[in-house]
């Protein structure tokens, strides 16, 4: 038997409690969290994950898996039209302690709440579905359609990736599924590139959303990379070489609390709207037209689709160069050129994009405030965009590391505490913790 399969070399439950006591992780913690100072609460969130296992399916052989959350850094609304982006595994995640069970269910119990259990050999869906259990189901037929084995495990799931806040919750909770179906019945050797495109068609075709496939690759790959999604069937990832700290700056992440929940027709309209640009050219998406014969042809268009859907085109345009550009200063440790590339983004999205706030729902902009607090109190100590799909949820701040503290304690003044998460870049993503 393989020894990724042989759960008599496995540790219990209450083995790997007592290793955790002990200390004996914390170089593996280290690796994923890289910071001295979280990890007592690491230890403490995993053995108390572990209890909750065993309280659930008893003491038994037990693996631990990981899939970090994800903070896009440019190319915002780029992926779904076949653009590049810029995106980083972050130290948020989702950790589950599982076990294969061959019995044909998936039996998951998530935070504080129960999915309903799935039945591999049952995972037809006629219509999307928004509910966890739909996600395991997709992410199920994903790897049948893949050609590779599925079946049964029961695990506990827990997950600091803040729920509708741009983190990606959703796709770090697919690219777990996918990373346990990986390891427990294809000996790990499912490439994470796959696993995101699986992840990607579970939340397409199951939960109903349209995104793209940046949230999961940049959950599932690790570090800070740049996709380019030309050919969507074989994405291009390229590790970037750089350090934030060789900047002098800290990631921070903002949560000002307004829920991605019921915004699925704002999100669905981006693409939509593009496409219909493209539409206009015979093409399927906006990365096989010309800027050049996009901008002779905008009268003609406008007439066609309406002003929203030019301005987001004109966004799409010009942020899919600018990931190039980021990406080179960031290589080239141009901090002024990274900056203001940041800015640039921020701007684009704010007022081409306009996914800052829902256009159904002006009186809620919490995103807007959140923008407009960070830039009085960071003036030239950082800059800030809005992250991720927008709409709600968070927004990110680069600042100089000097000045953490103090944008920290002014932005919770107004949004409470703990709501600025000072980050690090994850050099994995989906992974086996503990095998």
């Amino acid at each position: 038997m393989d020894v990724i399969h042989d759960q008599k070399k496995m540790k219990t439950v209450q083995e790997r409690i007592r290793d955790f006591e002990q200390h004996q992780y914390d170089e593996r913690l280290m690796e994923l969290y890289g910071d001295k100072e979280r990890l007592e609460n690491e230890r403490a969130r995993y053995i108390g994950a572990l209890k909750m296992y065993e309280s659930l399916y008893g003491d038994e052989p037990v693996r631990i898996y990981s899939a970090a959350g994800r903070s896009e850094v440019s190319g915002n609304h780029t992926d779904h039209q076949h653009g590049r982006v810029l995106a980083a595994s972050i130290t948020l995640d989702t950790i589950a302690i599982a076990a294969r069970t061959e019995d044909g269910m998936i039996k998951v119990v998530s935070d504080d709440f129960d999915i309903v259990p799935v039945d591999v050999t049952d995972t037809v869906q006629n219509e999307p579905e928004e509910s966890s259990a739909s996600l395991i189901r997709g992410v199920v037929q994903g790897f049948k359609n893949e050609g590779l084995d599925t079946d049964g495990f029961h695990a506990y799931m827990t997950s600091e990736v803040i729920v509708g806040a741009g983190l990606s919750s959703s796709a770090s909770f697919e690219v777990l599924v996918g990373t346990i179906l990986s390891y427990e019945y294809n000996e790990g050797r499912v490439p994470m590139v796959d696993i995101a495109r699986i992840a990607q068609y579970a939340e397409n075709v199951y939960f109903g959303k349209p995104c793209g496939l940046m949230d999961q690759c940049a959950c599932a790959i690790g570090g800070l990379i740049t996709i380019d999604f030309k050919d969507p069937s074989c994405p291009l990832v390229k590790k970037v070489n750089t350090d934030f700290d060789a900047f002098g700056l800290s990631l921070c992440i903002v949560d000002t609390k307004g829920s991605h929940a019921d915004l699925t027709h704002e999100y669905a309209a981006v693409p939509a709207e593009m496409k219909a640009v493209a539409d206009y050219f015979g093409k399927e998406v906006l990365r096989d037209v010309e800027a050049d014969e996009f901008y002779e042809n905008l009268a003609a268009i406008r007439n066609r689709t309406g002003d929203r859907a030019i301005l987001r085109a004109m966004h799409f345009f010009a942020e899919n160069e600018r990931v190039a550009q980021i990406v080179e200063a960031l290589e080239n440790k141009d901090k002024q050129g990274f900056e203001y590339g940041i800015v640039a983004s921020g701007n684009s999205s704010y007022k081409y994009l306009q996914n800052v706030f829902a256009a159904s729902d002006p009186q809620h902009q919490a995103v807007s405030i959140g923008l407009a607090l960070s830039e009085r109190i960071l003036k030239d100590h950082g800059v800030c965009r809005v992250h991720g799909g927008g709409f709600a949820g968070t927004i990110q701040a680069f600042v100089d590391n000097d000045y953490v503290s103090d944008y920290k304690e002014k932005i919770e003044q107004v949004f409470g505490e703990g709501t600025c998460h000072v980050l690090k870049i994850r050099p994995e993503g989906g992974t086996l913790v503990l095998g």
